[in-house]
């Protein structure tokens, strides 16, 4: 088995994760989190709200994962969503035509449909499945349709990010915020794309969750007041000029940003936020690296966007976060489609005296002529030109429809005027999470075997191979299992009122009581509890248990008076396993 595989196989056996719909032969690209998996994943989403929401300030909001059509079209996603796609004339299977020619072509998700024809023509590239022949490519579109209501209700779609409710929302928390730039908001939830061929696990699935921030900033502002917090962190960047040469390099935020590579201080810090965060819960920093969108790549719309990548086994790199810089792309696309301004008013340090070229439509005149549209009519008139103005007949356009205004109730000139401040459109800064990549990466990184000699004293005779999943402490799913050393009430008792009294003080405790003392070792081991607390007979005498670190397998002898503490210290203030207590 490679390590895709025996990750797998250690998941789906110890509760981290199964196949959906199993007892129905399951489907491609839904998965089930089970016990350990869904605490795991909680683990990290916590970590990132602390990170995002304490730490930064961008508070959370929640979004219905369902969405009107007119969301989606504004955002370009009904339009524009989609994925070439080829199906087998013989089988019916299908499949992503970029992906089938990857080991052809370097940047294969760049072709045209036709291009893509050409070269699995050219190169005689069949079914996977069956070998058979493939049709010509088109476009699918991934997202899942829906109607909202019963009969034609209206059009909706499951979200395919969670992005898009922070957009909708802008005005409301730009109320919240005290219309103060910069500000941002996070959200995590569940989005879905109807993936054409979710053959890689989880890290290609249909229902995955994502965790978002869209920071809202000032477009002629981006600095980061804080950006020395970062300057001298270094980062593996794998840079546009980088992947011309075909090496990463390392260099500092401060470099990265002094020469350019990373467009500006704001997306550098986002870029070092999400290094900080990805190596926090685990992630190794040898097989992290930040790989920039190439030109021809790049969104029309983005300023500068990375990638955080991370090495696996199986799949090579593999994205989990995109730090962009888009522009006001998003704000001026929900503006254009909902006819409302999306902008923040910024009052300047001291007004200024401008010109100003101002439209007065005589109302008195127009109400009768226009009655009740005369005022969109006139709104339309002040967005014309000076050389529009000046005709004889002037033509406006309202809603398709086309209104004639004589020249003689129209007024216009120069005015010079003192003005305050000014309406603007913040940039947006998105850091987007793929929570489920994020957490196989944690357990690949974290998964190691090793063989370890036999322990009397463990119940064991003769060396054997240890499974043990290293986790970071704060993220393992269950910090401390509380072990009688044999099933005995007098044993059973105080081992019991431990569990209970870790977790009074907050830490996840599982008690176990079955099968030999090392055996109970080596479960826990297998899904990365950090330490383990056994209860034997010389407790009952001094009133001591046996601490046992998970990685070094070293054991300390600590007094049951403090012992929540003990732990609590050892699990979130990194306190070494020797300070514990009397080594054993």
């Amino acid at each position: 088995m490679d390590r895709y595989e025996q990750v797998i196989e250690l998941a789906k056996r110890r509760g981290f994760l199964w196949n959906s719909f199993e007892l129905y032969g399951g489907t491609a690209g839904f998965y089930d989190y089970g016990p350990l998996g869904s605490t795991l994943k909680r683990r990290i989403e916590q970590i990132w709200r602390e990170i995002y929401v304490i730490q930064e300030g961008f508070m959370e909001i929640e979004c219905p994962t369902i969405g009107i059509e007119e969301v989606f079209v504004a955002s370009g996603h009904v339009g524009g969503f989609s994925d070439p796609l080829c199906e087998c004339k013989q089988c019916g299977e299908a499949f992503r035509a970029d992906h089938l020619i990857k080991h052809i072509v370097e940047e294969a998700d760049g072709l045209t449909d036709e291009e893509l024809d050409r070269t699995i023509a050219q190169n005689g590239v069949k079914c996977p499945e069956c070998g058979g022949d493939l049709g010509n490519t088109y476009e699918f579109n991934l997202m899942f349709k829906t109607q909202i209501g019963p009969g034609n209700g209206r059009k909706g779609y499951l979200r395919p990010e969670t992005a898009q409710g922070m957009f909708v929302d802008f005005l409301r928390l730009a109320r919240y915020y005290r219309d103060k730039l910069p500000f941002g908001a996070t959200q995590i939830g569940k989005s879905y794309r109807n993936e054409i061929s979710p053959r890689q696990g989880v890290i290609r699935l249909r229902e995955f969750t994502q965790a978002e921030a869209e920071i809202f900033i000032d477009p002629r502002v981006k600095t980061h007041p804080n950006i020395q917090r970062f300057g001298n962190t270094a980062l593996n960047l794998y840079s546009d000029a980088a992947q011309d040469k075909g090496a990463s390099e390392i260099m500092t935020v401060r470099e990265a940003v002094d020469k350019g590579i990373i467009a500006h201080e704001f997306l550098a810090y986002q870029v070092a936020l999400v290094d900080h965060f990805l190596q926090r819960v685990g992630i190794s920093p040898e097989k992290l690296r930040f790989r920039q969108h190439r030109k021809d790549e790049m969104a029309h719309y983005a300023i500068d966007c990375w990638d955080a990548e991370i090495l696996t086994e199986r799949f090579g790199w593999v994205e989990v976060v995109g730090i962009a810089d888009r522009t006001d792309y998003d704000l001026s696309a929900h503006a254009n489609m909902s006819k409302t301004e999306l902008s923040i008013y910024i009052e300047y340090e001291q007004p200024r005296m401008v010109e100003k070229f101002v439209v007065k439509p005589n109302m008195g005149k127009m109400g009768p002529m226009f009655k009740g549209k005369a005022k969109v009519v006139a709104e339309a008139l002040k967005a014309l030109p000076q050389e529009a103005l000046e005709k004889e007949e002037i033509k406006v356009s309202v809603n398709g429809e086309e209104f004639t205004v004589p020249r003689e109730l129209v007024e216009f000139t120069q005015e010079t005027i003192k003005v305050s401040g000014e309406n603007i459109v913040p940039h947006v800064i998105e850091p987007s999470f793929g929570i489920d990549r994020i957490l196989y990466s944690v357990m690949e990184h974290a998964y190691d075997e090793e063989m370890v000699p036999a322990k009397a004293s463990e119940g064991d005779n003769e060396d054997e191979a240890r499974i043990v999943l290293r986790f970071k402490k704060e993220v393992s799913p269950i910090k401390v299992a509380v072990l009688p050393l044999l099933t005995r009430r007098e044993l059973i008792e105080p081992a019991k009122e431990i569990a209970s009294r870790l977790r009074d003080k907050g830490l996840l405790a599982a008690y176990d009581d079955s099968g030999t003392i090392g055996r109970r070792y080596r479960r826990n081991d297998e899904i990365g509890t950090p330490y383990c607390i056994t209860i034997d007979y010389d407790t009952l005498e001094d009133n001591t248990v046996t601490i046992r670190d998970r990685d070094s397998m070293q054991q300390v002898r600590a007094s049951v008076d403090t012992i929540d503490d003990v732990l609590y210290e050892l699990v979130y203030r990194a306190k070494k396993i020797e300070t514990a207590g009397k080594p054993l």
